[in-house]
């Protein structure tokens, strides 16, 4: 596959080449057309190039600083709805004009494309002012909208009740809409599953801009925005979320070992027994090429897990001591706390009562780094061997980073076939590819990308295979991209079949269905059927 850097950068410069529309015609029209919807004429959300308060919106949920340069393809135009008729006459009026919408709601976007494009004219949808959330405690349910954040989502569940929870991500500041349409894992998902698979109902813009529920759009579109990324059927503006019951007291720990202290024994038992213990219990290891803090000038590998349990921490310590010795595990090591606590912990490690549940409220604006995400799924238990082979290959490398996130419990026991999300029974864990770096320039961007895909193809042996499958949510151009020509469902493939498996045609089915013209659209957004010539 030639370089994606290249790729990207060459279909820009050809599609910059002819001459785009003016931000300032493309606002005038974009104005007019607001004009014929009654309900809808609210100029103050379209917010173009000229307009002094542009960069500040588009920065503000970019997080990462590669796509936040002077040469970073822009938005002619930013429409910063604040109502569902806002949404809907947005849809018409980008479809009318013939201008690709792109759709953000949250700033998690690792390649960006939510509010970067290869198209030489677009406009970004941000759906950050739609972040109502209403929790209902008599039937365990809150419909979110899809500009909130996963933080204020948890805190406003955890102000009526503290023995409800939602099973979605780690990370407070990602958007509800782009972390359940693309699937929503977190330290919940071996007791309850995905994100995805904890919703019951959704409102959606389609592509004539009607706004549809569950029963109105029907159940092959239902299927298909529960982890396909919704950007490729419409714009989802709200999900109905269906919450799980959490102990009053969940414990989590944090231990760390380096090589010198038998870290390849703890990662191989914790292949064995992450995916198989209590389904309460959720062990995440971080892996690290670190400086040897006993030898001087040498490079050691750092491992570190990071656990929480729906449970008081005696049972955890037993459970741990019976099934898992290598790790050597004290009732010392581990803190008991209030679930929402626990969230707290997740974001910042601290303790109880020192960092209070409200900070999940602040949206950390304008916060971003260089970074690079990839992913992988392992199936079979690494060997010893290989373990080593992997510790010396990441201390050659540099300064990338794996995360292994274990699966089984509720993860086994969905059908690959229930939601687009596919990565199910079989699968041990999942590997994500972190590297982060604060130099500017594509010099040092070309290093460190690099670094991944060298680990990535080092990989290869120990992972999944026919399809290398990948995770959505950490998206990666590296594995294809769509440049809409007239090979777009081949291309679509190409990356498809990573993310969805078999899935994938279903998926193509329901766009076609919905969206045949594809006005719906991204660099890995689910294609149409070729059209019969």
């Amino acid at each position: 596959m030639p370089h994606i850097t290249f790729v990207l950068s060459s279909v820009i410069v050809l599609l910059l080449s002819t001459s785009p529309p003016t931000s300032g015609s493309v606002y005038d029209d974009f104005v007019q057309c607001l004009n014929t919807h009654p309900n809808s004429s609210d100029t103050k959300i379209v917010i173009p190039q000229n307009n002094p308060s542009f960069t500040s919106t588009l920065r503000a949920y970019i997080r990462n600083s590669r796509f936040n340069t002077s040469t970073t393809p822009k938005p002619v135009l930013i429409l910063t709805p604040t109502t569902e008729s806002h949404v809907q006459a947005s849809v018409l009026c980008a479809k009318k004009l013939g201008v690709q919408l792109k759709i953000r709601s949250g700033g998690h976007d690792y390649e960006g494309i939510s509010y970067v494009s290869t198209e030489q004219s677009f406009i970004v949808l941000d759906m950050f002012n739609l972040r109502s959330i209403n929790v209902n405690t008599g039937d365990s349910s809150v419909w979110a909208q899809a500009g909130a954040t996963l933080g204020e989502l948890y805190y406003r569940i955890s102000q009526k009740s503290k023995l409800l929870a939602f099973p979605a991500g780690i990370c407070p500041t990602v958007g509800v809409g782009g972390h359940v349409s693309g699937g929503g894992y977190g330290n919940l998902l071996r007791k309850y599953g995905l994100a995805v698979d904890n919703v019951l109902d959704a409102l959606i813009v389609n592509v004539n801009g009607k706004l549809l529920d569950r029963k109105s759009m029907g159940e092959d579109l239902f299927w298909a925005i529960r982890g396909s990324g919704g950007g490729s059927f419409g714009v989802i503006v709200s999900y109905k979320l269906r919450l799980v019951p959490v102990p009053e007291t969940v414990t989590v720990f944090r231990v760390m070992r380096y090589l010198e202290q038998n870290a390849t024994d703890v990662v191989l038992m914790w292949q064995k027994v992450a995916p198989c213990t209590d389904d309460g219990l959720w062990m995440r290891v971080l892996v690290q090429p670190v400086s040897s803090p006993t030898k001087k000038g040498e490079k050691t590998v750092r491992i570190s897990i990071l656990a929480q349990f729906l449970g008081n921490a005696n049972k955890l310590v037993s459970i741990l001591g019976k099934q898992f010795p290598e790790l050597g595990l004290k009732k010392e090591d581990c803190l008991e706390m209030s679930w929402i606590e626990s969230v707290v912990w997740w974001n910042d490690g601290s303790t109880p009562n020192v960092t209070k549940p409200e900070s999940l409220l602040n949206r950390n604006l304008n916060h971003a780094s260089f970074l690079k995400r990839k992913s992988d799924y392992v199936q079979t238990p690494i060997s010893r061997d290989g373990l080593e082979a992997l510790w010396k290959k990441l201390m050659e490398v540099g300064k990338t980073g794996l995360v292994f996130n274990p699966y089984g419990g509720k993860m086994a026991q969905i059908s690959v076939s229930d939601a687009p999300f596919p990565h199910r029974a079989g699968n041990l864990f999942k590997i994500q590819y972190s590297v982060g770096w604060n130099i500017a320039g594509e010099e040092a961007a070309n290093e460190y990308l690099n670094q991944t895909r060298v680990l990535y193809s080092f990989m290869t042996p120990f992972v999944s295979k026919n399809p290398r499958s990948a995770f959505l949510n950490y998206r990666d151009l590296d594995i294809g991209v769509n440049t809409f020509g007239k090979d777009r469902y081949e291309q679509g493939k190409v990356y498809g079949l990573k993310y969805f498996n078999d899935n994938f045609y279903r998926l193509v089915k329901v766009k076609t269905a919905v969206d045949p013209e594809n006005f719906f659209r991204n660099e890995q957004s689910i294609p149409p059927l070729p059209r019969k010539e």
